[in-house]
């Protein structure tokens, strides 16, 4: 009897592995994105392969699978990087779109199990010029870290993570890990590193009122002049790739306005910058980190209601400034 109540044990186990099936690599996972997007331009959730309940959102609403970017999105545009996460089974991508014949970015997280799609989190950012300026820049972020020099994962979230915790207290003095030739790119226009017009001058960080896109991503948070930035919450690392030091995260930005925007410099000049109203970014951004540092930084970001939350949150996790990894 004990024999028998084994060998059923075992077998239902292994009917259990073989129902799970294996785990998706690289070469797996990010074809699901085009099939994603190709049903979606087909208006035909049917033509992707996405599971029986599969929760769908889309620039943090819950929707009913079909409905949303489902019913306008007609093609895909040349813009497209991939995060692929294997040991999260994700996938995220940042690309550009056409909604009409218009152009659009879309932020997609799909999350994959037993072969399907059991996740869908899209965030569209409905910008002509944001979507034309990505695809001139054209960063594609393709290239490997030889094997000796990969962060792990915890070590590219901690990094990345610095970003939004140094921004969000933006005294001037944090530790920022930012490379010499960090550049950010921002709904498809560079805010750092912008040359000086003909005829003007840089900005002094240390005399100016507001912080200039001509500073580096260092002079920006070493100027403590984006201390307006109250709250960034609900970081959630989506998707982390060692191999190509890639990290996915999406998050929200808070202006609290009121007597925030009146704060003290580094050097101690009273400053009142930022936003006169209640004001929040949904965002997504990605970074890319080499060797301990941000060498580039992708995001496209929406205006969204004070305080909204994400749909994939419990409203604690919503308020909070500590970082998620997707695996955990």
């Amino acid at each position: 009897m004990r024999l028998r109540l084994i060998t059923a044990i075992a077998f239902a186990a292994s009917l259990g592995a073989q129902t799970k099936g294996p785990g998706c690599d690289r070469a797996c996972l990010e074809p699901f994105v085009d099939r994603y997007l190709d049903a979606v331009i087909a208006h035909d959730p049917s033509r992707a392969p996405i599971a029986k309940g599969a929760k769908f959102t889309e620039n943090g609403q819950r929707l009913d699978l079909g409905d949303g970017l489902w019913n306008t999105m007609d093609g895909k545009g040349a813009y497209r990087l991939f995060v692929t996460d294997v040991d999260a089974q994700e996938v995220a991508f940042l690309g550009s779109i056409t909604e009409d014949k218009t152009p659009a970015m879309i932020a997609l997280r799909l999350k994959i199990a037993n072969r399907q799609i059991s996740e869908i989190e899209q965030f569209i950012q409905r910008s002509p010029s944001s979507a034309q300026g990505f695809e001139r820049i054209g960063y594609k972020w393709t290239e490997e870290v030889p094997s000796a020099e990969r962060m792990s994962r915890d070590d590219l979230i901690k990094t990345a993570n610095m970003y939004f915790t140094g921004m969000q207290k933006n005294d001037g003095k944090g530790v920022y890990p930012f490379a010499d030739d960090c550049n950010r790119i921002e709904n498809g226009s560079n805010s750092t590193n912008v040359p000086v017009a003909a005829g003007k001058q840089k900005p002094d960080p240390k005399t100016a009122n507001m912080y200039s896109a001509n500073w580096s991503c260092r002079e920006q948070f070493e100027s403590g002049l984006i201390h307006f930035v109250t709250r960034i919450r609900d970081r959630r690392f989506v998707a982390v790739d060692p191999e190509r030091g890639l990290v996915f995260v999406f998050t929200f930005f808070d202006h609290s306005a009121g007597d925030t925007r009146t704060f003290q410099t580094p050097n101690g000049r009273t400053v009142t910058a930022g936003p006169d109203q209640l004001w929040t970014w949904q965002i997504a951004e990605l970074f890319q980190l080499r060797k301990g540092q941000i060498h580039q930084i992708e995001a496209i970001m929406e205006r969204a209601p004070y305080g909204m939350q994400s749909g994939w949150s419990n409203w604690e996790d919503g308020l909070s400034d500590r970082g998620r990894d997707a695996t955990k």
